[in-house]
């Protein structure tokens, strides 16, 4: 007598860096092994492949384009993996896309819709460039069955200016975690402590907004010192010309956990869709000060941290942040796994590959 078998879906995921190489692309790294861990059949579509290859998923590199302009470089990896689709037809395979793509049935969406240029003066919207990535995030917006956002602040953003695919919108899927190495001595001196800032694009995470925050808080709390991850030292040293040597600490981008370092992590950014970051830190058991338009923010509640309004008066936060140097507990460390992940990505697969499939 043959016992039947639950077939799970066979997903193609498209993303142009296949690689822990940024927070997007960490995302589908990490969801894409959990997948293959629970048994789908992943296929990864990518121009290349920025770390050792994982064993059982298939990766189909298309090769590197020119980086600038952005609009053109997503444009033509876009035609690329359509033409590839076309001449290598994959039946009843489920097309999973991070990217601006036209030939998909689902898509994360893992940053800010590009449709906020609405909201500036009709004159910085007047370029081709501009016509260009909003005609492309239309195409990915309208294309596919289902859209996942990765942050209930991106769904929110996607609903208001794209009220006609609110029908398409799935419940958010954020980001997992890995167990962070978590600080081990809860000792933050009177006078001091380590404030942590980390960000590559750091205009957009509010580096500068974050140092006079730190500034303000020195002129009564003289030994503490601002410790800043990601950006390259030549961009950023500008800030820090009237600062003393000892009062910060330029550390370049670090593939390393520097976590455990900080005492608190503050994040004021203007404009974040999610920011593993602050996930990391609270895995690290490190409290966190964030703005309100981060997607993360959700996730902070008061035993991790305090959110405040991005145009809160600076006093409101430096307090918070002094509030968080002055604890006398350790935060809770934060949990959310990249298996989790996974599950709620099958549970969407499974129900479109019944609805279209069988």
């Amino acid at each position: 007598m043959s016992t039947s078998t639950i077939v799970k879906p066979c997903v193609i995921h498209v993303v142009r860096r296949y690689g822990p190489v940024g927070g997007m692309e960490r995302y589908v790294w990490e969801l894409t092994q959990e997948l293959k861990a629970l048994g789908f059949a992943v296929t990864v579509i990518c121009e290349r492949c920025h770390a050792e290859k994982p064993d059982g998923i298939l990766i189909h590199e298309l090769g590197e384009i020119a980086m600038r302009p952005r609009w053109l470089a997503s444009y033509r990896f876009g035609n690329r993996v359509a033409r590839w689709l076309e001449k290598n037809p994959h039946p009843k395979h489920i097309i999973h896309s991070h990217e601006r793509l036209k030939c998909h049935h689902i898509t994360t969406y893992h940053g800010p819709p590009f449709a906020t240029v609405f909201e500036k003066p009709w004159w910085k919207r007047l370029s081709f460039r501009i016509l260009m990535h909003l005609k492309m995030e239309q195409w990915e917006l309208f294309t596919p069955n289902y859209i996942v956002p990765n942050s209930s602040f991106i769904k929110q953003q996607l609903s208001h200016y794209y009220p006609n695919i609110i029908s398409k919108l799935t419940h958010p899927i954020v980001p997992g975690v890995k167990p962070i190495h978590s600080r081990e001595v809860l000792s933050v001196p009177n006078n001091g402590g380590v404030v942590g800032f980390v960000g590559y694009e750091w205009k957009r995470k509010g580096l500068e907004f974050a140092a006079q925050i730190v500034a303000e808080l020195r002129k009564h709390r003289s030994d503490v010192q601002f410790c800043i991850v990601g950006p390259a030292t030549e961009d950023i040293k500008h800030i820090f010309t009237d600062w003393d040597v000892a009062a910060y600490k330029l550390m370049g981008w670090s593939d390393d956990s520097l976590y455990h370092h900080f005492d608190v992590l503050l994040h004021p950014a203007k404009a974040e869709p999610y920011g593993m970051v602050i996930s990391e830190a609270m895995s690290a058991k490190v409290p966190v000060v964030v703005s309100d338009v981060c997607g993360a923010a959700e996730q902070v509640t008061p035993s991790f941290g305090l959110v405040l309004d991005l145009t809160a008066p600076i006093e409101t936060w430096v307090a918070a942040v002094e509030q968080q140097l002055n604890r006398v507990d350790f935060a809770p460390q934060f949990e959310r796994s990249w298996r989790n992940v996974a599950q709620e990505y099958g549970a969407i697969y499974n129900e479109f590959f019944e609805s279209r499939f069988k």
